[in-house]
């Protein structure tokens, strides 16, 4: 090999190549495992290509390796999958493909190695490894993968209006690849995206929503997401956040442009959160400002406000969800959470910390607090960096407050302490709306502070508004 793989990985390439010239079948390293090779990235899936049957190589190797590994076989597409130590390694028949127009599905016949990287998606994704005796570890660039690597270039092998229009999802995977890569799509193949963007409507959204995804959990996110908005892929996509976009001016008063400020913050929470990254945190993040357009408001005397914004964008995630194919689950009601209470920590900045704020919001966020803290913090952007520093200041004063109140009152996963049963046996009462009202009223009172957070305190205001309700506290327990 013309490039540093570990001892394990260079004696399975030599056993693929013993076994493919016992089989007659030509076999070669393909695609990403290469091309991270070339990079110096790690990489754990290994895709071979060999002139002939994919799935008997795969076989046929299975048999010597030990122990005897698990194979994988799906005929239909002439593929199959060994999982060998940490390794993922899939087998396929060298094979060119045809699309049909409103299909991404090829069809598919026996090919040569050329045809197979023919049909290969971007130069860098184009290389081959000859696993073969005669010139093993030879790399087969036909398209310049190796000079596109160096120059970080991303364009298409082919024509890109045909590469993009066989399988459209490639341009998803372009943008991915350049905001994971760091890398530049060559403008003519940028051009094409733009162009041939309808095409994207061929492809199911849990395709698309897998490539979005990967951009999200990109060290630095928005240069995928600028790339989706430059080519106007992002209209199609996720429309609510294209939506962002744009500046608008009235006497002379405008506001921030709220696509590029959740660019923005984007980024800080990708860069806070780098060793353990977040992929719902991130989705938050991108929704946290997703209703201000239509909550908009010019108000003479304090300019442009979002009143609301918060609220309505959690209403929206469900829907987003559901169109994208995420999760409907607690990940949902998570982002939602976190969508709802993002502008309560910065507001705390802005007034008296009080002790009953604290405990207000320890209780609403829970266990995602700080999740929460990590999106707030990530919020506070401006060009005036003295009110930036200004902020962030009161900022860490909330935090410490919160741990404080935290220390002292365990609110956080707090359930009170008094429960409806035992409201109901007090009382000698059945389910009805008042036993709701004594809960909810021993909750407010212990997280305004007016009593303490325990058992004998709570059960004697219990007792007080029992009787402010009519009860006849002769029936108590």
């Amino acid at each position: 090999m013309v490039f540093n793989i570990k001892p394990y990985e260079r004696k399975i390439f030599e056993l693929i190549s013993i076994t493919a010239e016992e089989l007659g079948c030509p076999a070669y390293v393909v695609g990403g495992y290469v091309r991270d090779r070339v990079l110096a990235r790690e990489s754990k899936d290994i895709d071979i290509v060999c002139v002939g049957s994919g799935i008997r190589l795969a076989e046929a190797l299975a048999a010597k390796l030990r122990p005897i590994p698990r194979i994988a076989v799906y005929r239909r597409f002439g593929t199959a999958m060994i999982k060998h130590k940490d390794l993922e390694i899939e087998f396929v028949g060298a094979r060119k493909e045809s699309y049909n127009h409103d299909s991404r599905k090829p069809v598919v016949e026996e090919g040569t190695l050329e045809d197979d990287q023919n049909r290969r998606d971007f130069t860098i994704n184009a290389m081959a490894v000859s696993l073969n005796k005669d010139d093993f570890g030879h790399i087969i660039d036909p398209f310049g993968g190796i000079y596109d690597i160096e120059k970080k270039n991303i364009q298409t092998p082919l024509e890109p209006g045909k590469t993009f229009s066989d399988d459209p999802l490639r341009m998803m995977r372009a943008i991915r690849f350049a905001s994971q890569l760091g890398f530049v799509i060559h403008p003519e193949t940028l051009e094409a995206i733009e162009k041939y963007r309808f095409r994207i409507g061929i492809v199911s959204n849990e395709r698309i929503t897998t490539e979005f995804n990967k951009i999200l959990l990109s060290d630095k996110p928005s240069i995928g997401l600028k790339l989706l908005h430059e080519t106007k892929l992002l209209d199609l996509v996720l429309p609510e956040l294209a939506a962002l976009h744009g500046v608008e001016y009235k006497d002379g008063k405008g506001h921030k442009d709220n696509f590029y400020h959740t660019l923005q913050v984007v980024d800080n929470v990708a860069r806070a959160t780098m060793s353990n990254k977040n992929i719902w945190l991130l989705w938050a993040t991108l929704l946290h400002d997703i209703a201000k357009p239509p909550t908009k408001r010019f108000d003479p005397n304090h300019g442009w406000t979002f009143h609301g914004h918060e609220v309505v964008g959690a209403r929206w995630v469900p829907k987003i969800f559901k169109r994208m194919r995420l999760p409907l689950d607690v990940k949902m009601k998570y982002v939602q959470k976190l969508v709802r209470l993002h502008l309560r920590p910065i507001s705390l900045t802005n007034e008296d910390i009080t002790d009953s704020a604290m405990r207000r919001l320890l209780f609403d966020a829970g266990e995602d607090i700080e999740d929460l803290l990590i999106l707030c913090n990530a919020d506070i952007t401006s060009k005036n960096e003295k009110k930036v520093a200004r902020i962030k200041k009161n900022y860490e004063i909330v935090k410490q407050k919160l741990v404080e109140v935290e220390e002292k009152d365990k609110i956080r996963n707090w359930q009170p302490p008094i429960s409806g049963e035992f409201i109901m046996k007090t009382f000698n009462m059945k389910p009805c709306r008042e036993v709701g009202v004594i809960k909810d009223s021993i909750r407010e009172a212990i997280l305004d502070g007016q009593i303490p957070n325990t058992f004998e305190e709570a059960k004697n205001f219990m007792l007080q508004k029992g009787e402010e309700l009519g009860f006849d506290t002769a029936t108590k327990n």
